[in-house]
């Protein structure tokens, strides 16, 4: 118990000892070239680790679109196939739409897939909901070949079957892809076609057009704040966001439906629907700006500095253990002086060549405590 004590109110101090040895002299230069070179070329130069740093944009898009298309002989414009109203970050641009003019509320035969043969076949759904109305479990003729479950809701039903887009025919790839955006010569252009869009986003214009889908236009703004704004541009890069559903069969694309109301003289309500199959563009902007900082530099410099003593740490592992004469260098390193001058002889692990006694010479002596040892190897 008493050692214990005796071995807890202990202190313990550096002692400096100059080993001139080639080998662990040519490694610890090495290991501290190579510490101070990663803080200086990686830390400070590249992730300019002196500047404190906000990626918190605020940013504010405004866009526009403009031009013309062509739908059965109808020219439209941006009033026609944008939606919603232009100025907005995200803007729909319709592809293809499935008209169906004149609905009424009232009864009528439902689509394709409710086809049937006799109402035995429809009342297994009677007061279910169907595509476009509740089913009355009624079996009616749809055609003059096939029957369709009848359904109450606004009549009549929609039916898919355009298979054109909103563009013209006489419109070519070589066509599409010319535009004012460059991704080589005009990169800060911000006025792009859509076929280019689609291009850079790397899909197929005809595919997307016809079930629509979602291409996200991303504005990248990294600047360094030390140097002068001419220099802080944006840069602009695409991609699909509805990768997942054009592999989901249950809802692939991108499409919506919107209605126009009217009103007879009788009263009677009557509106036109349309299905759009649209492609949205979303413009996402985001950001990383950096400025020179004392705080930021202050610690990044304390922990360069600090990690250089791993160097040390590396060559005393050498040095005392796989270098010719660890024991001599232990010996030198490891030193116990106790206030006993007995125990200062007898106790310790390694002793040093030189003897300390506790005498008034001792408190006289003007010996630093660094020792040299010289071993060229």
């Amino acid at each position: 118990m008493w050692s214990c004590i005796k071995d807890f109110f202990t202190y313990e101090t550096t002692k400096s000892v100059v080993v001139k040895s080639w080998t662990i002299g040519i490694i610890n230069r090495v290991v501290q070239l190579l510490i101070i070179t990663y803080f200086i070329g990686w830390v400070f130069v590249n992730e300019k680790a002196y500047q404190v740093k906000d990626t918190a944009i605020e940013s504010s898009v405004m866009t526009k679109v403009k031009g013309f298309g062509v739908y059965n002989d109808k020219l439209m414009d941006v009033a026609d196939y944008v939606t919603p109203t232009q100025g907005a970050s995200v803007f729909c641009i319709i592809t293809k739409m499935i008209t169906t003019e004149n609905q009424v509320q009232g009864y009528c035969p439902e689509s394709e897939k409710f086809n049937c043969t006799q109402d035995s076949n429809c009342k297994r759904l009677r007061n279910k909901p169907g595509s476009y109305g509740i089913l009355t479990g009624r079996c009616v003729p749809f055609n003059g070949t096939i029957k369709m479950c009848e359904i109450k809701g606004w009549c009549p039903a929609e039916i898919d079957t355009i298979k054109t887009g909103n563009f013209l025919t006489t419109i070519t790839n070589d066509y599409i892809k010319t535009c004012n955006f460059d991704m080589v010569n005009n990169t800060y252009c911000p006025i792009f076609k859509v076929g280019d869009v689609v291009r850079y986003a790397q899909q197929n214009f005809t595919k997307l057009a016809n079930k629509g889908g979602v291409i996200g236009i991303k504005i990248g703004w990294v600047c360094d704040l030390d140097k002068s704004d001419d220099q802080c541009n944006p840069s602009y890069s695409f991609t699909r966001l509805d990768a997942m559903s054009q592999k989901n069969a249950v809802s692939p694309g991108y499409n919506f439906r919107f209605a126009k109301y009217f009103k007879m003289d009788n009263g009677t309500e009557y509106r036109t629907l349309v299905k759009a199959y649209a492609i949205r563009f979303d413009v996402l902007v985001n950001g990383n700006a950096g400025k020179f900082n004392m705080i930021p530099t202050l610690i990044n410099m304390v922990a360069a500095f600090t990690s250089v003593g791993v160097g040390t740490v590396l060559c005393d592992i050498i040095l005392l253990n796989f270098l010719k004469g660890a024991e001599q260098y232990k010996a030198k390193k490891f030193e116990e002086v106790s206030d006993n001058p007995l125990d200062s002889q007898s106790n310790g692990l390694y002793r040093s060549q030189l003897s300390l006694r506790h005498t008034e010479y001792m408190m006289r002596s003007s010996d630093s405590g660094a020792f040299s040892l010289e071993h060229y190897s």
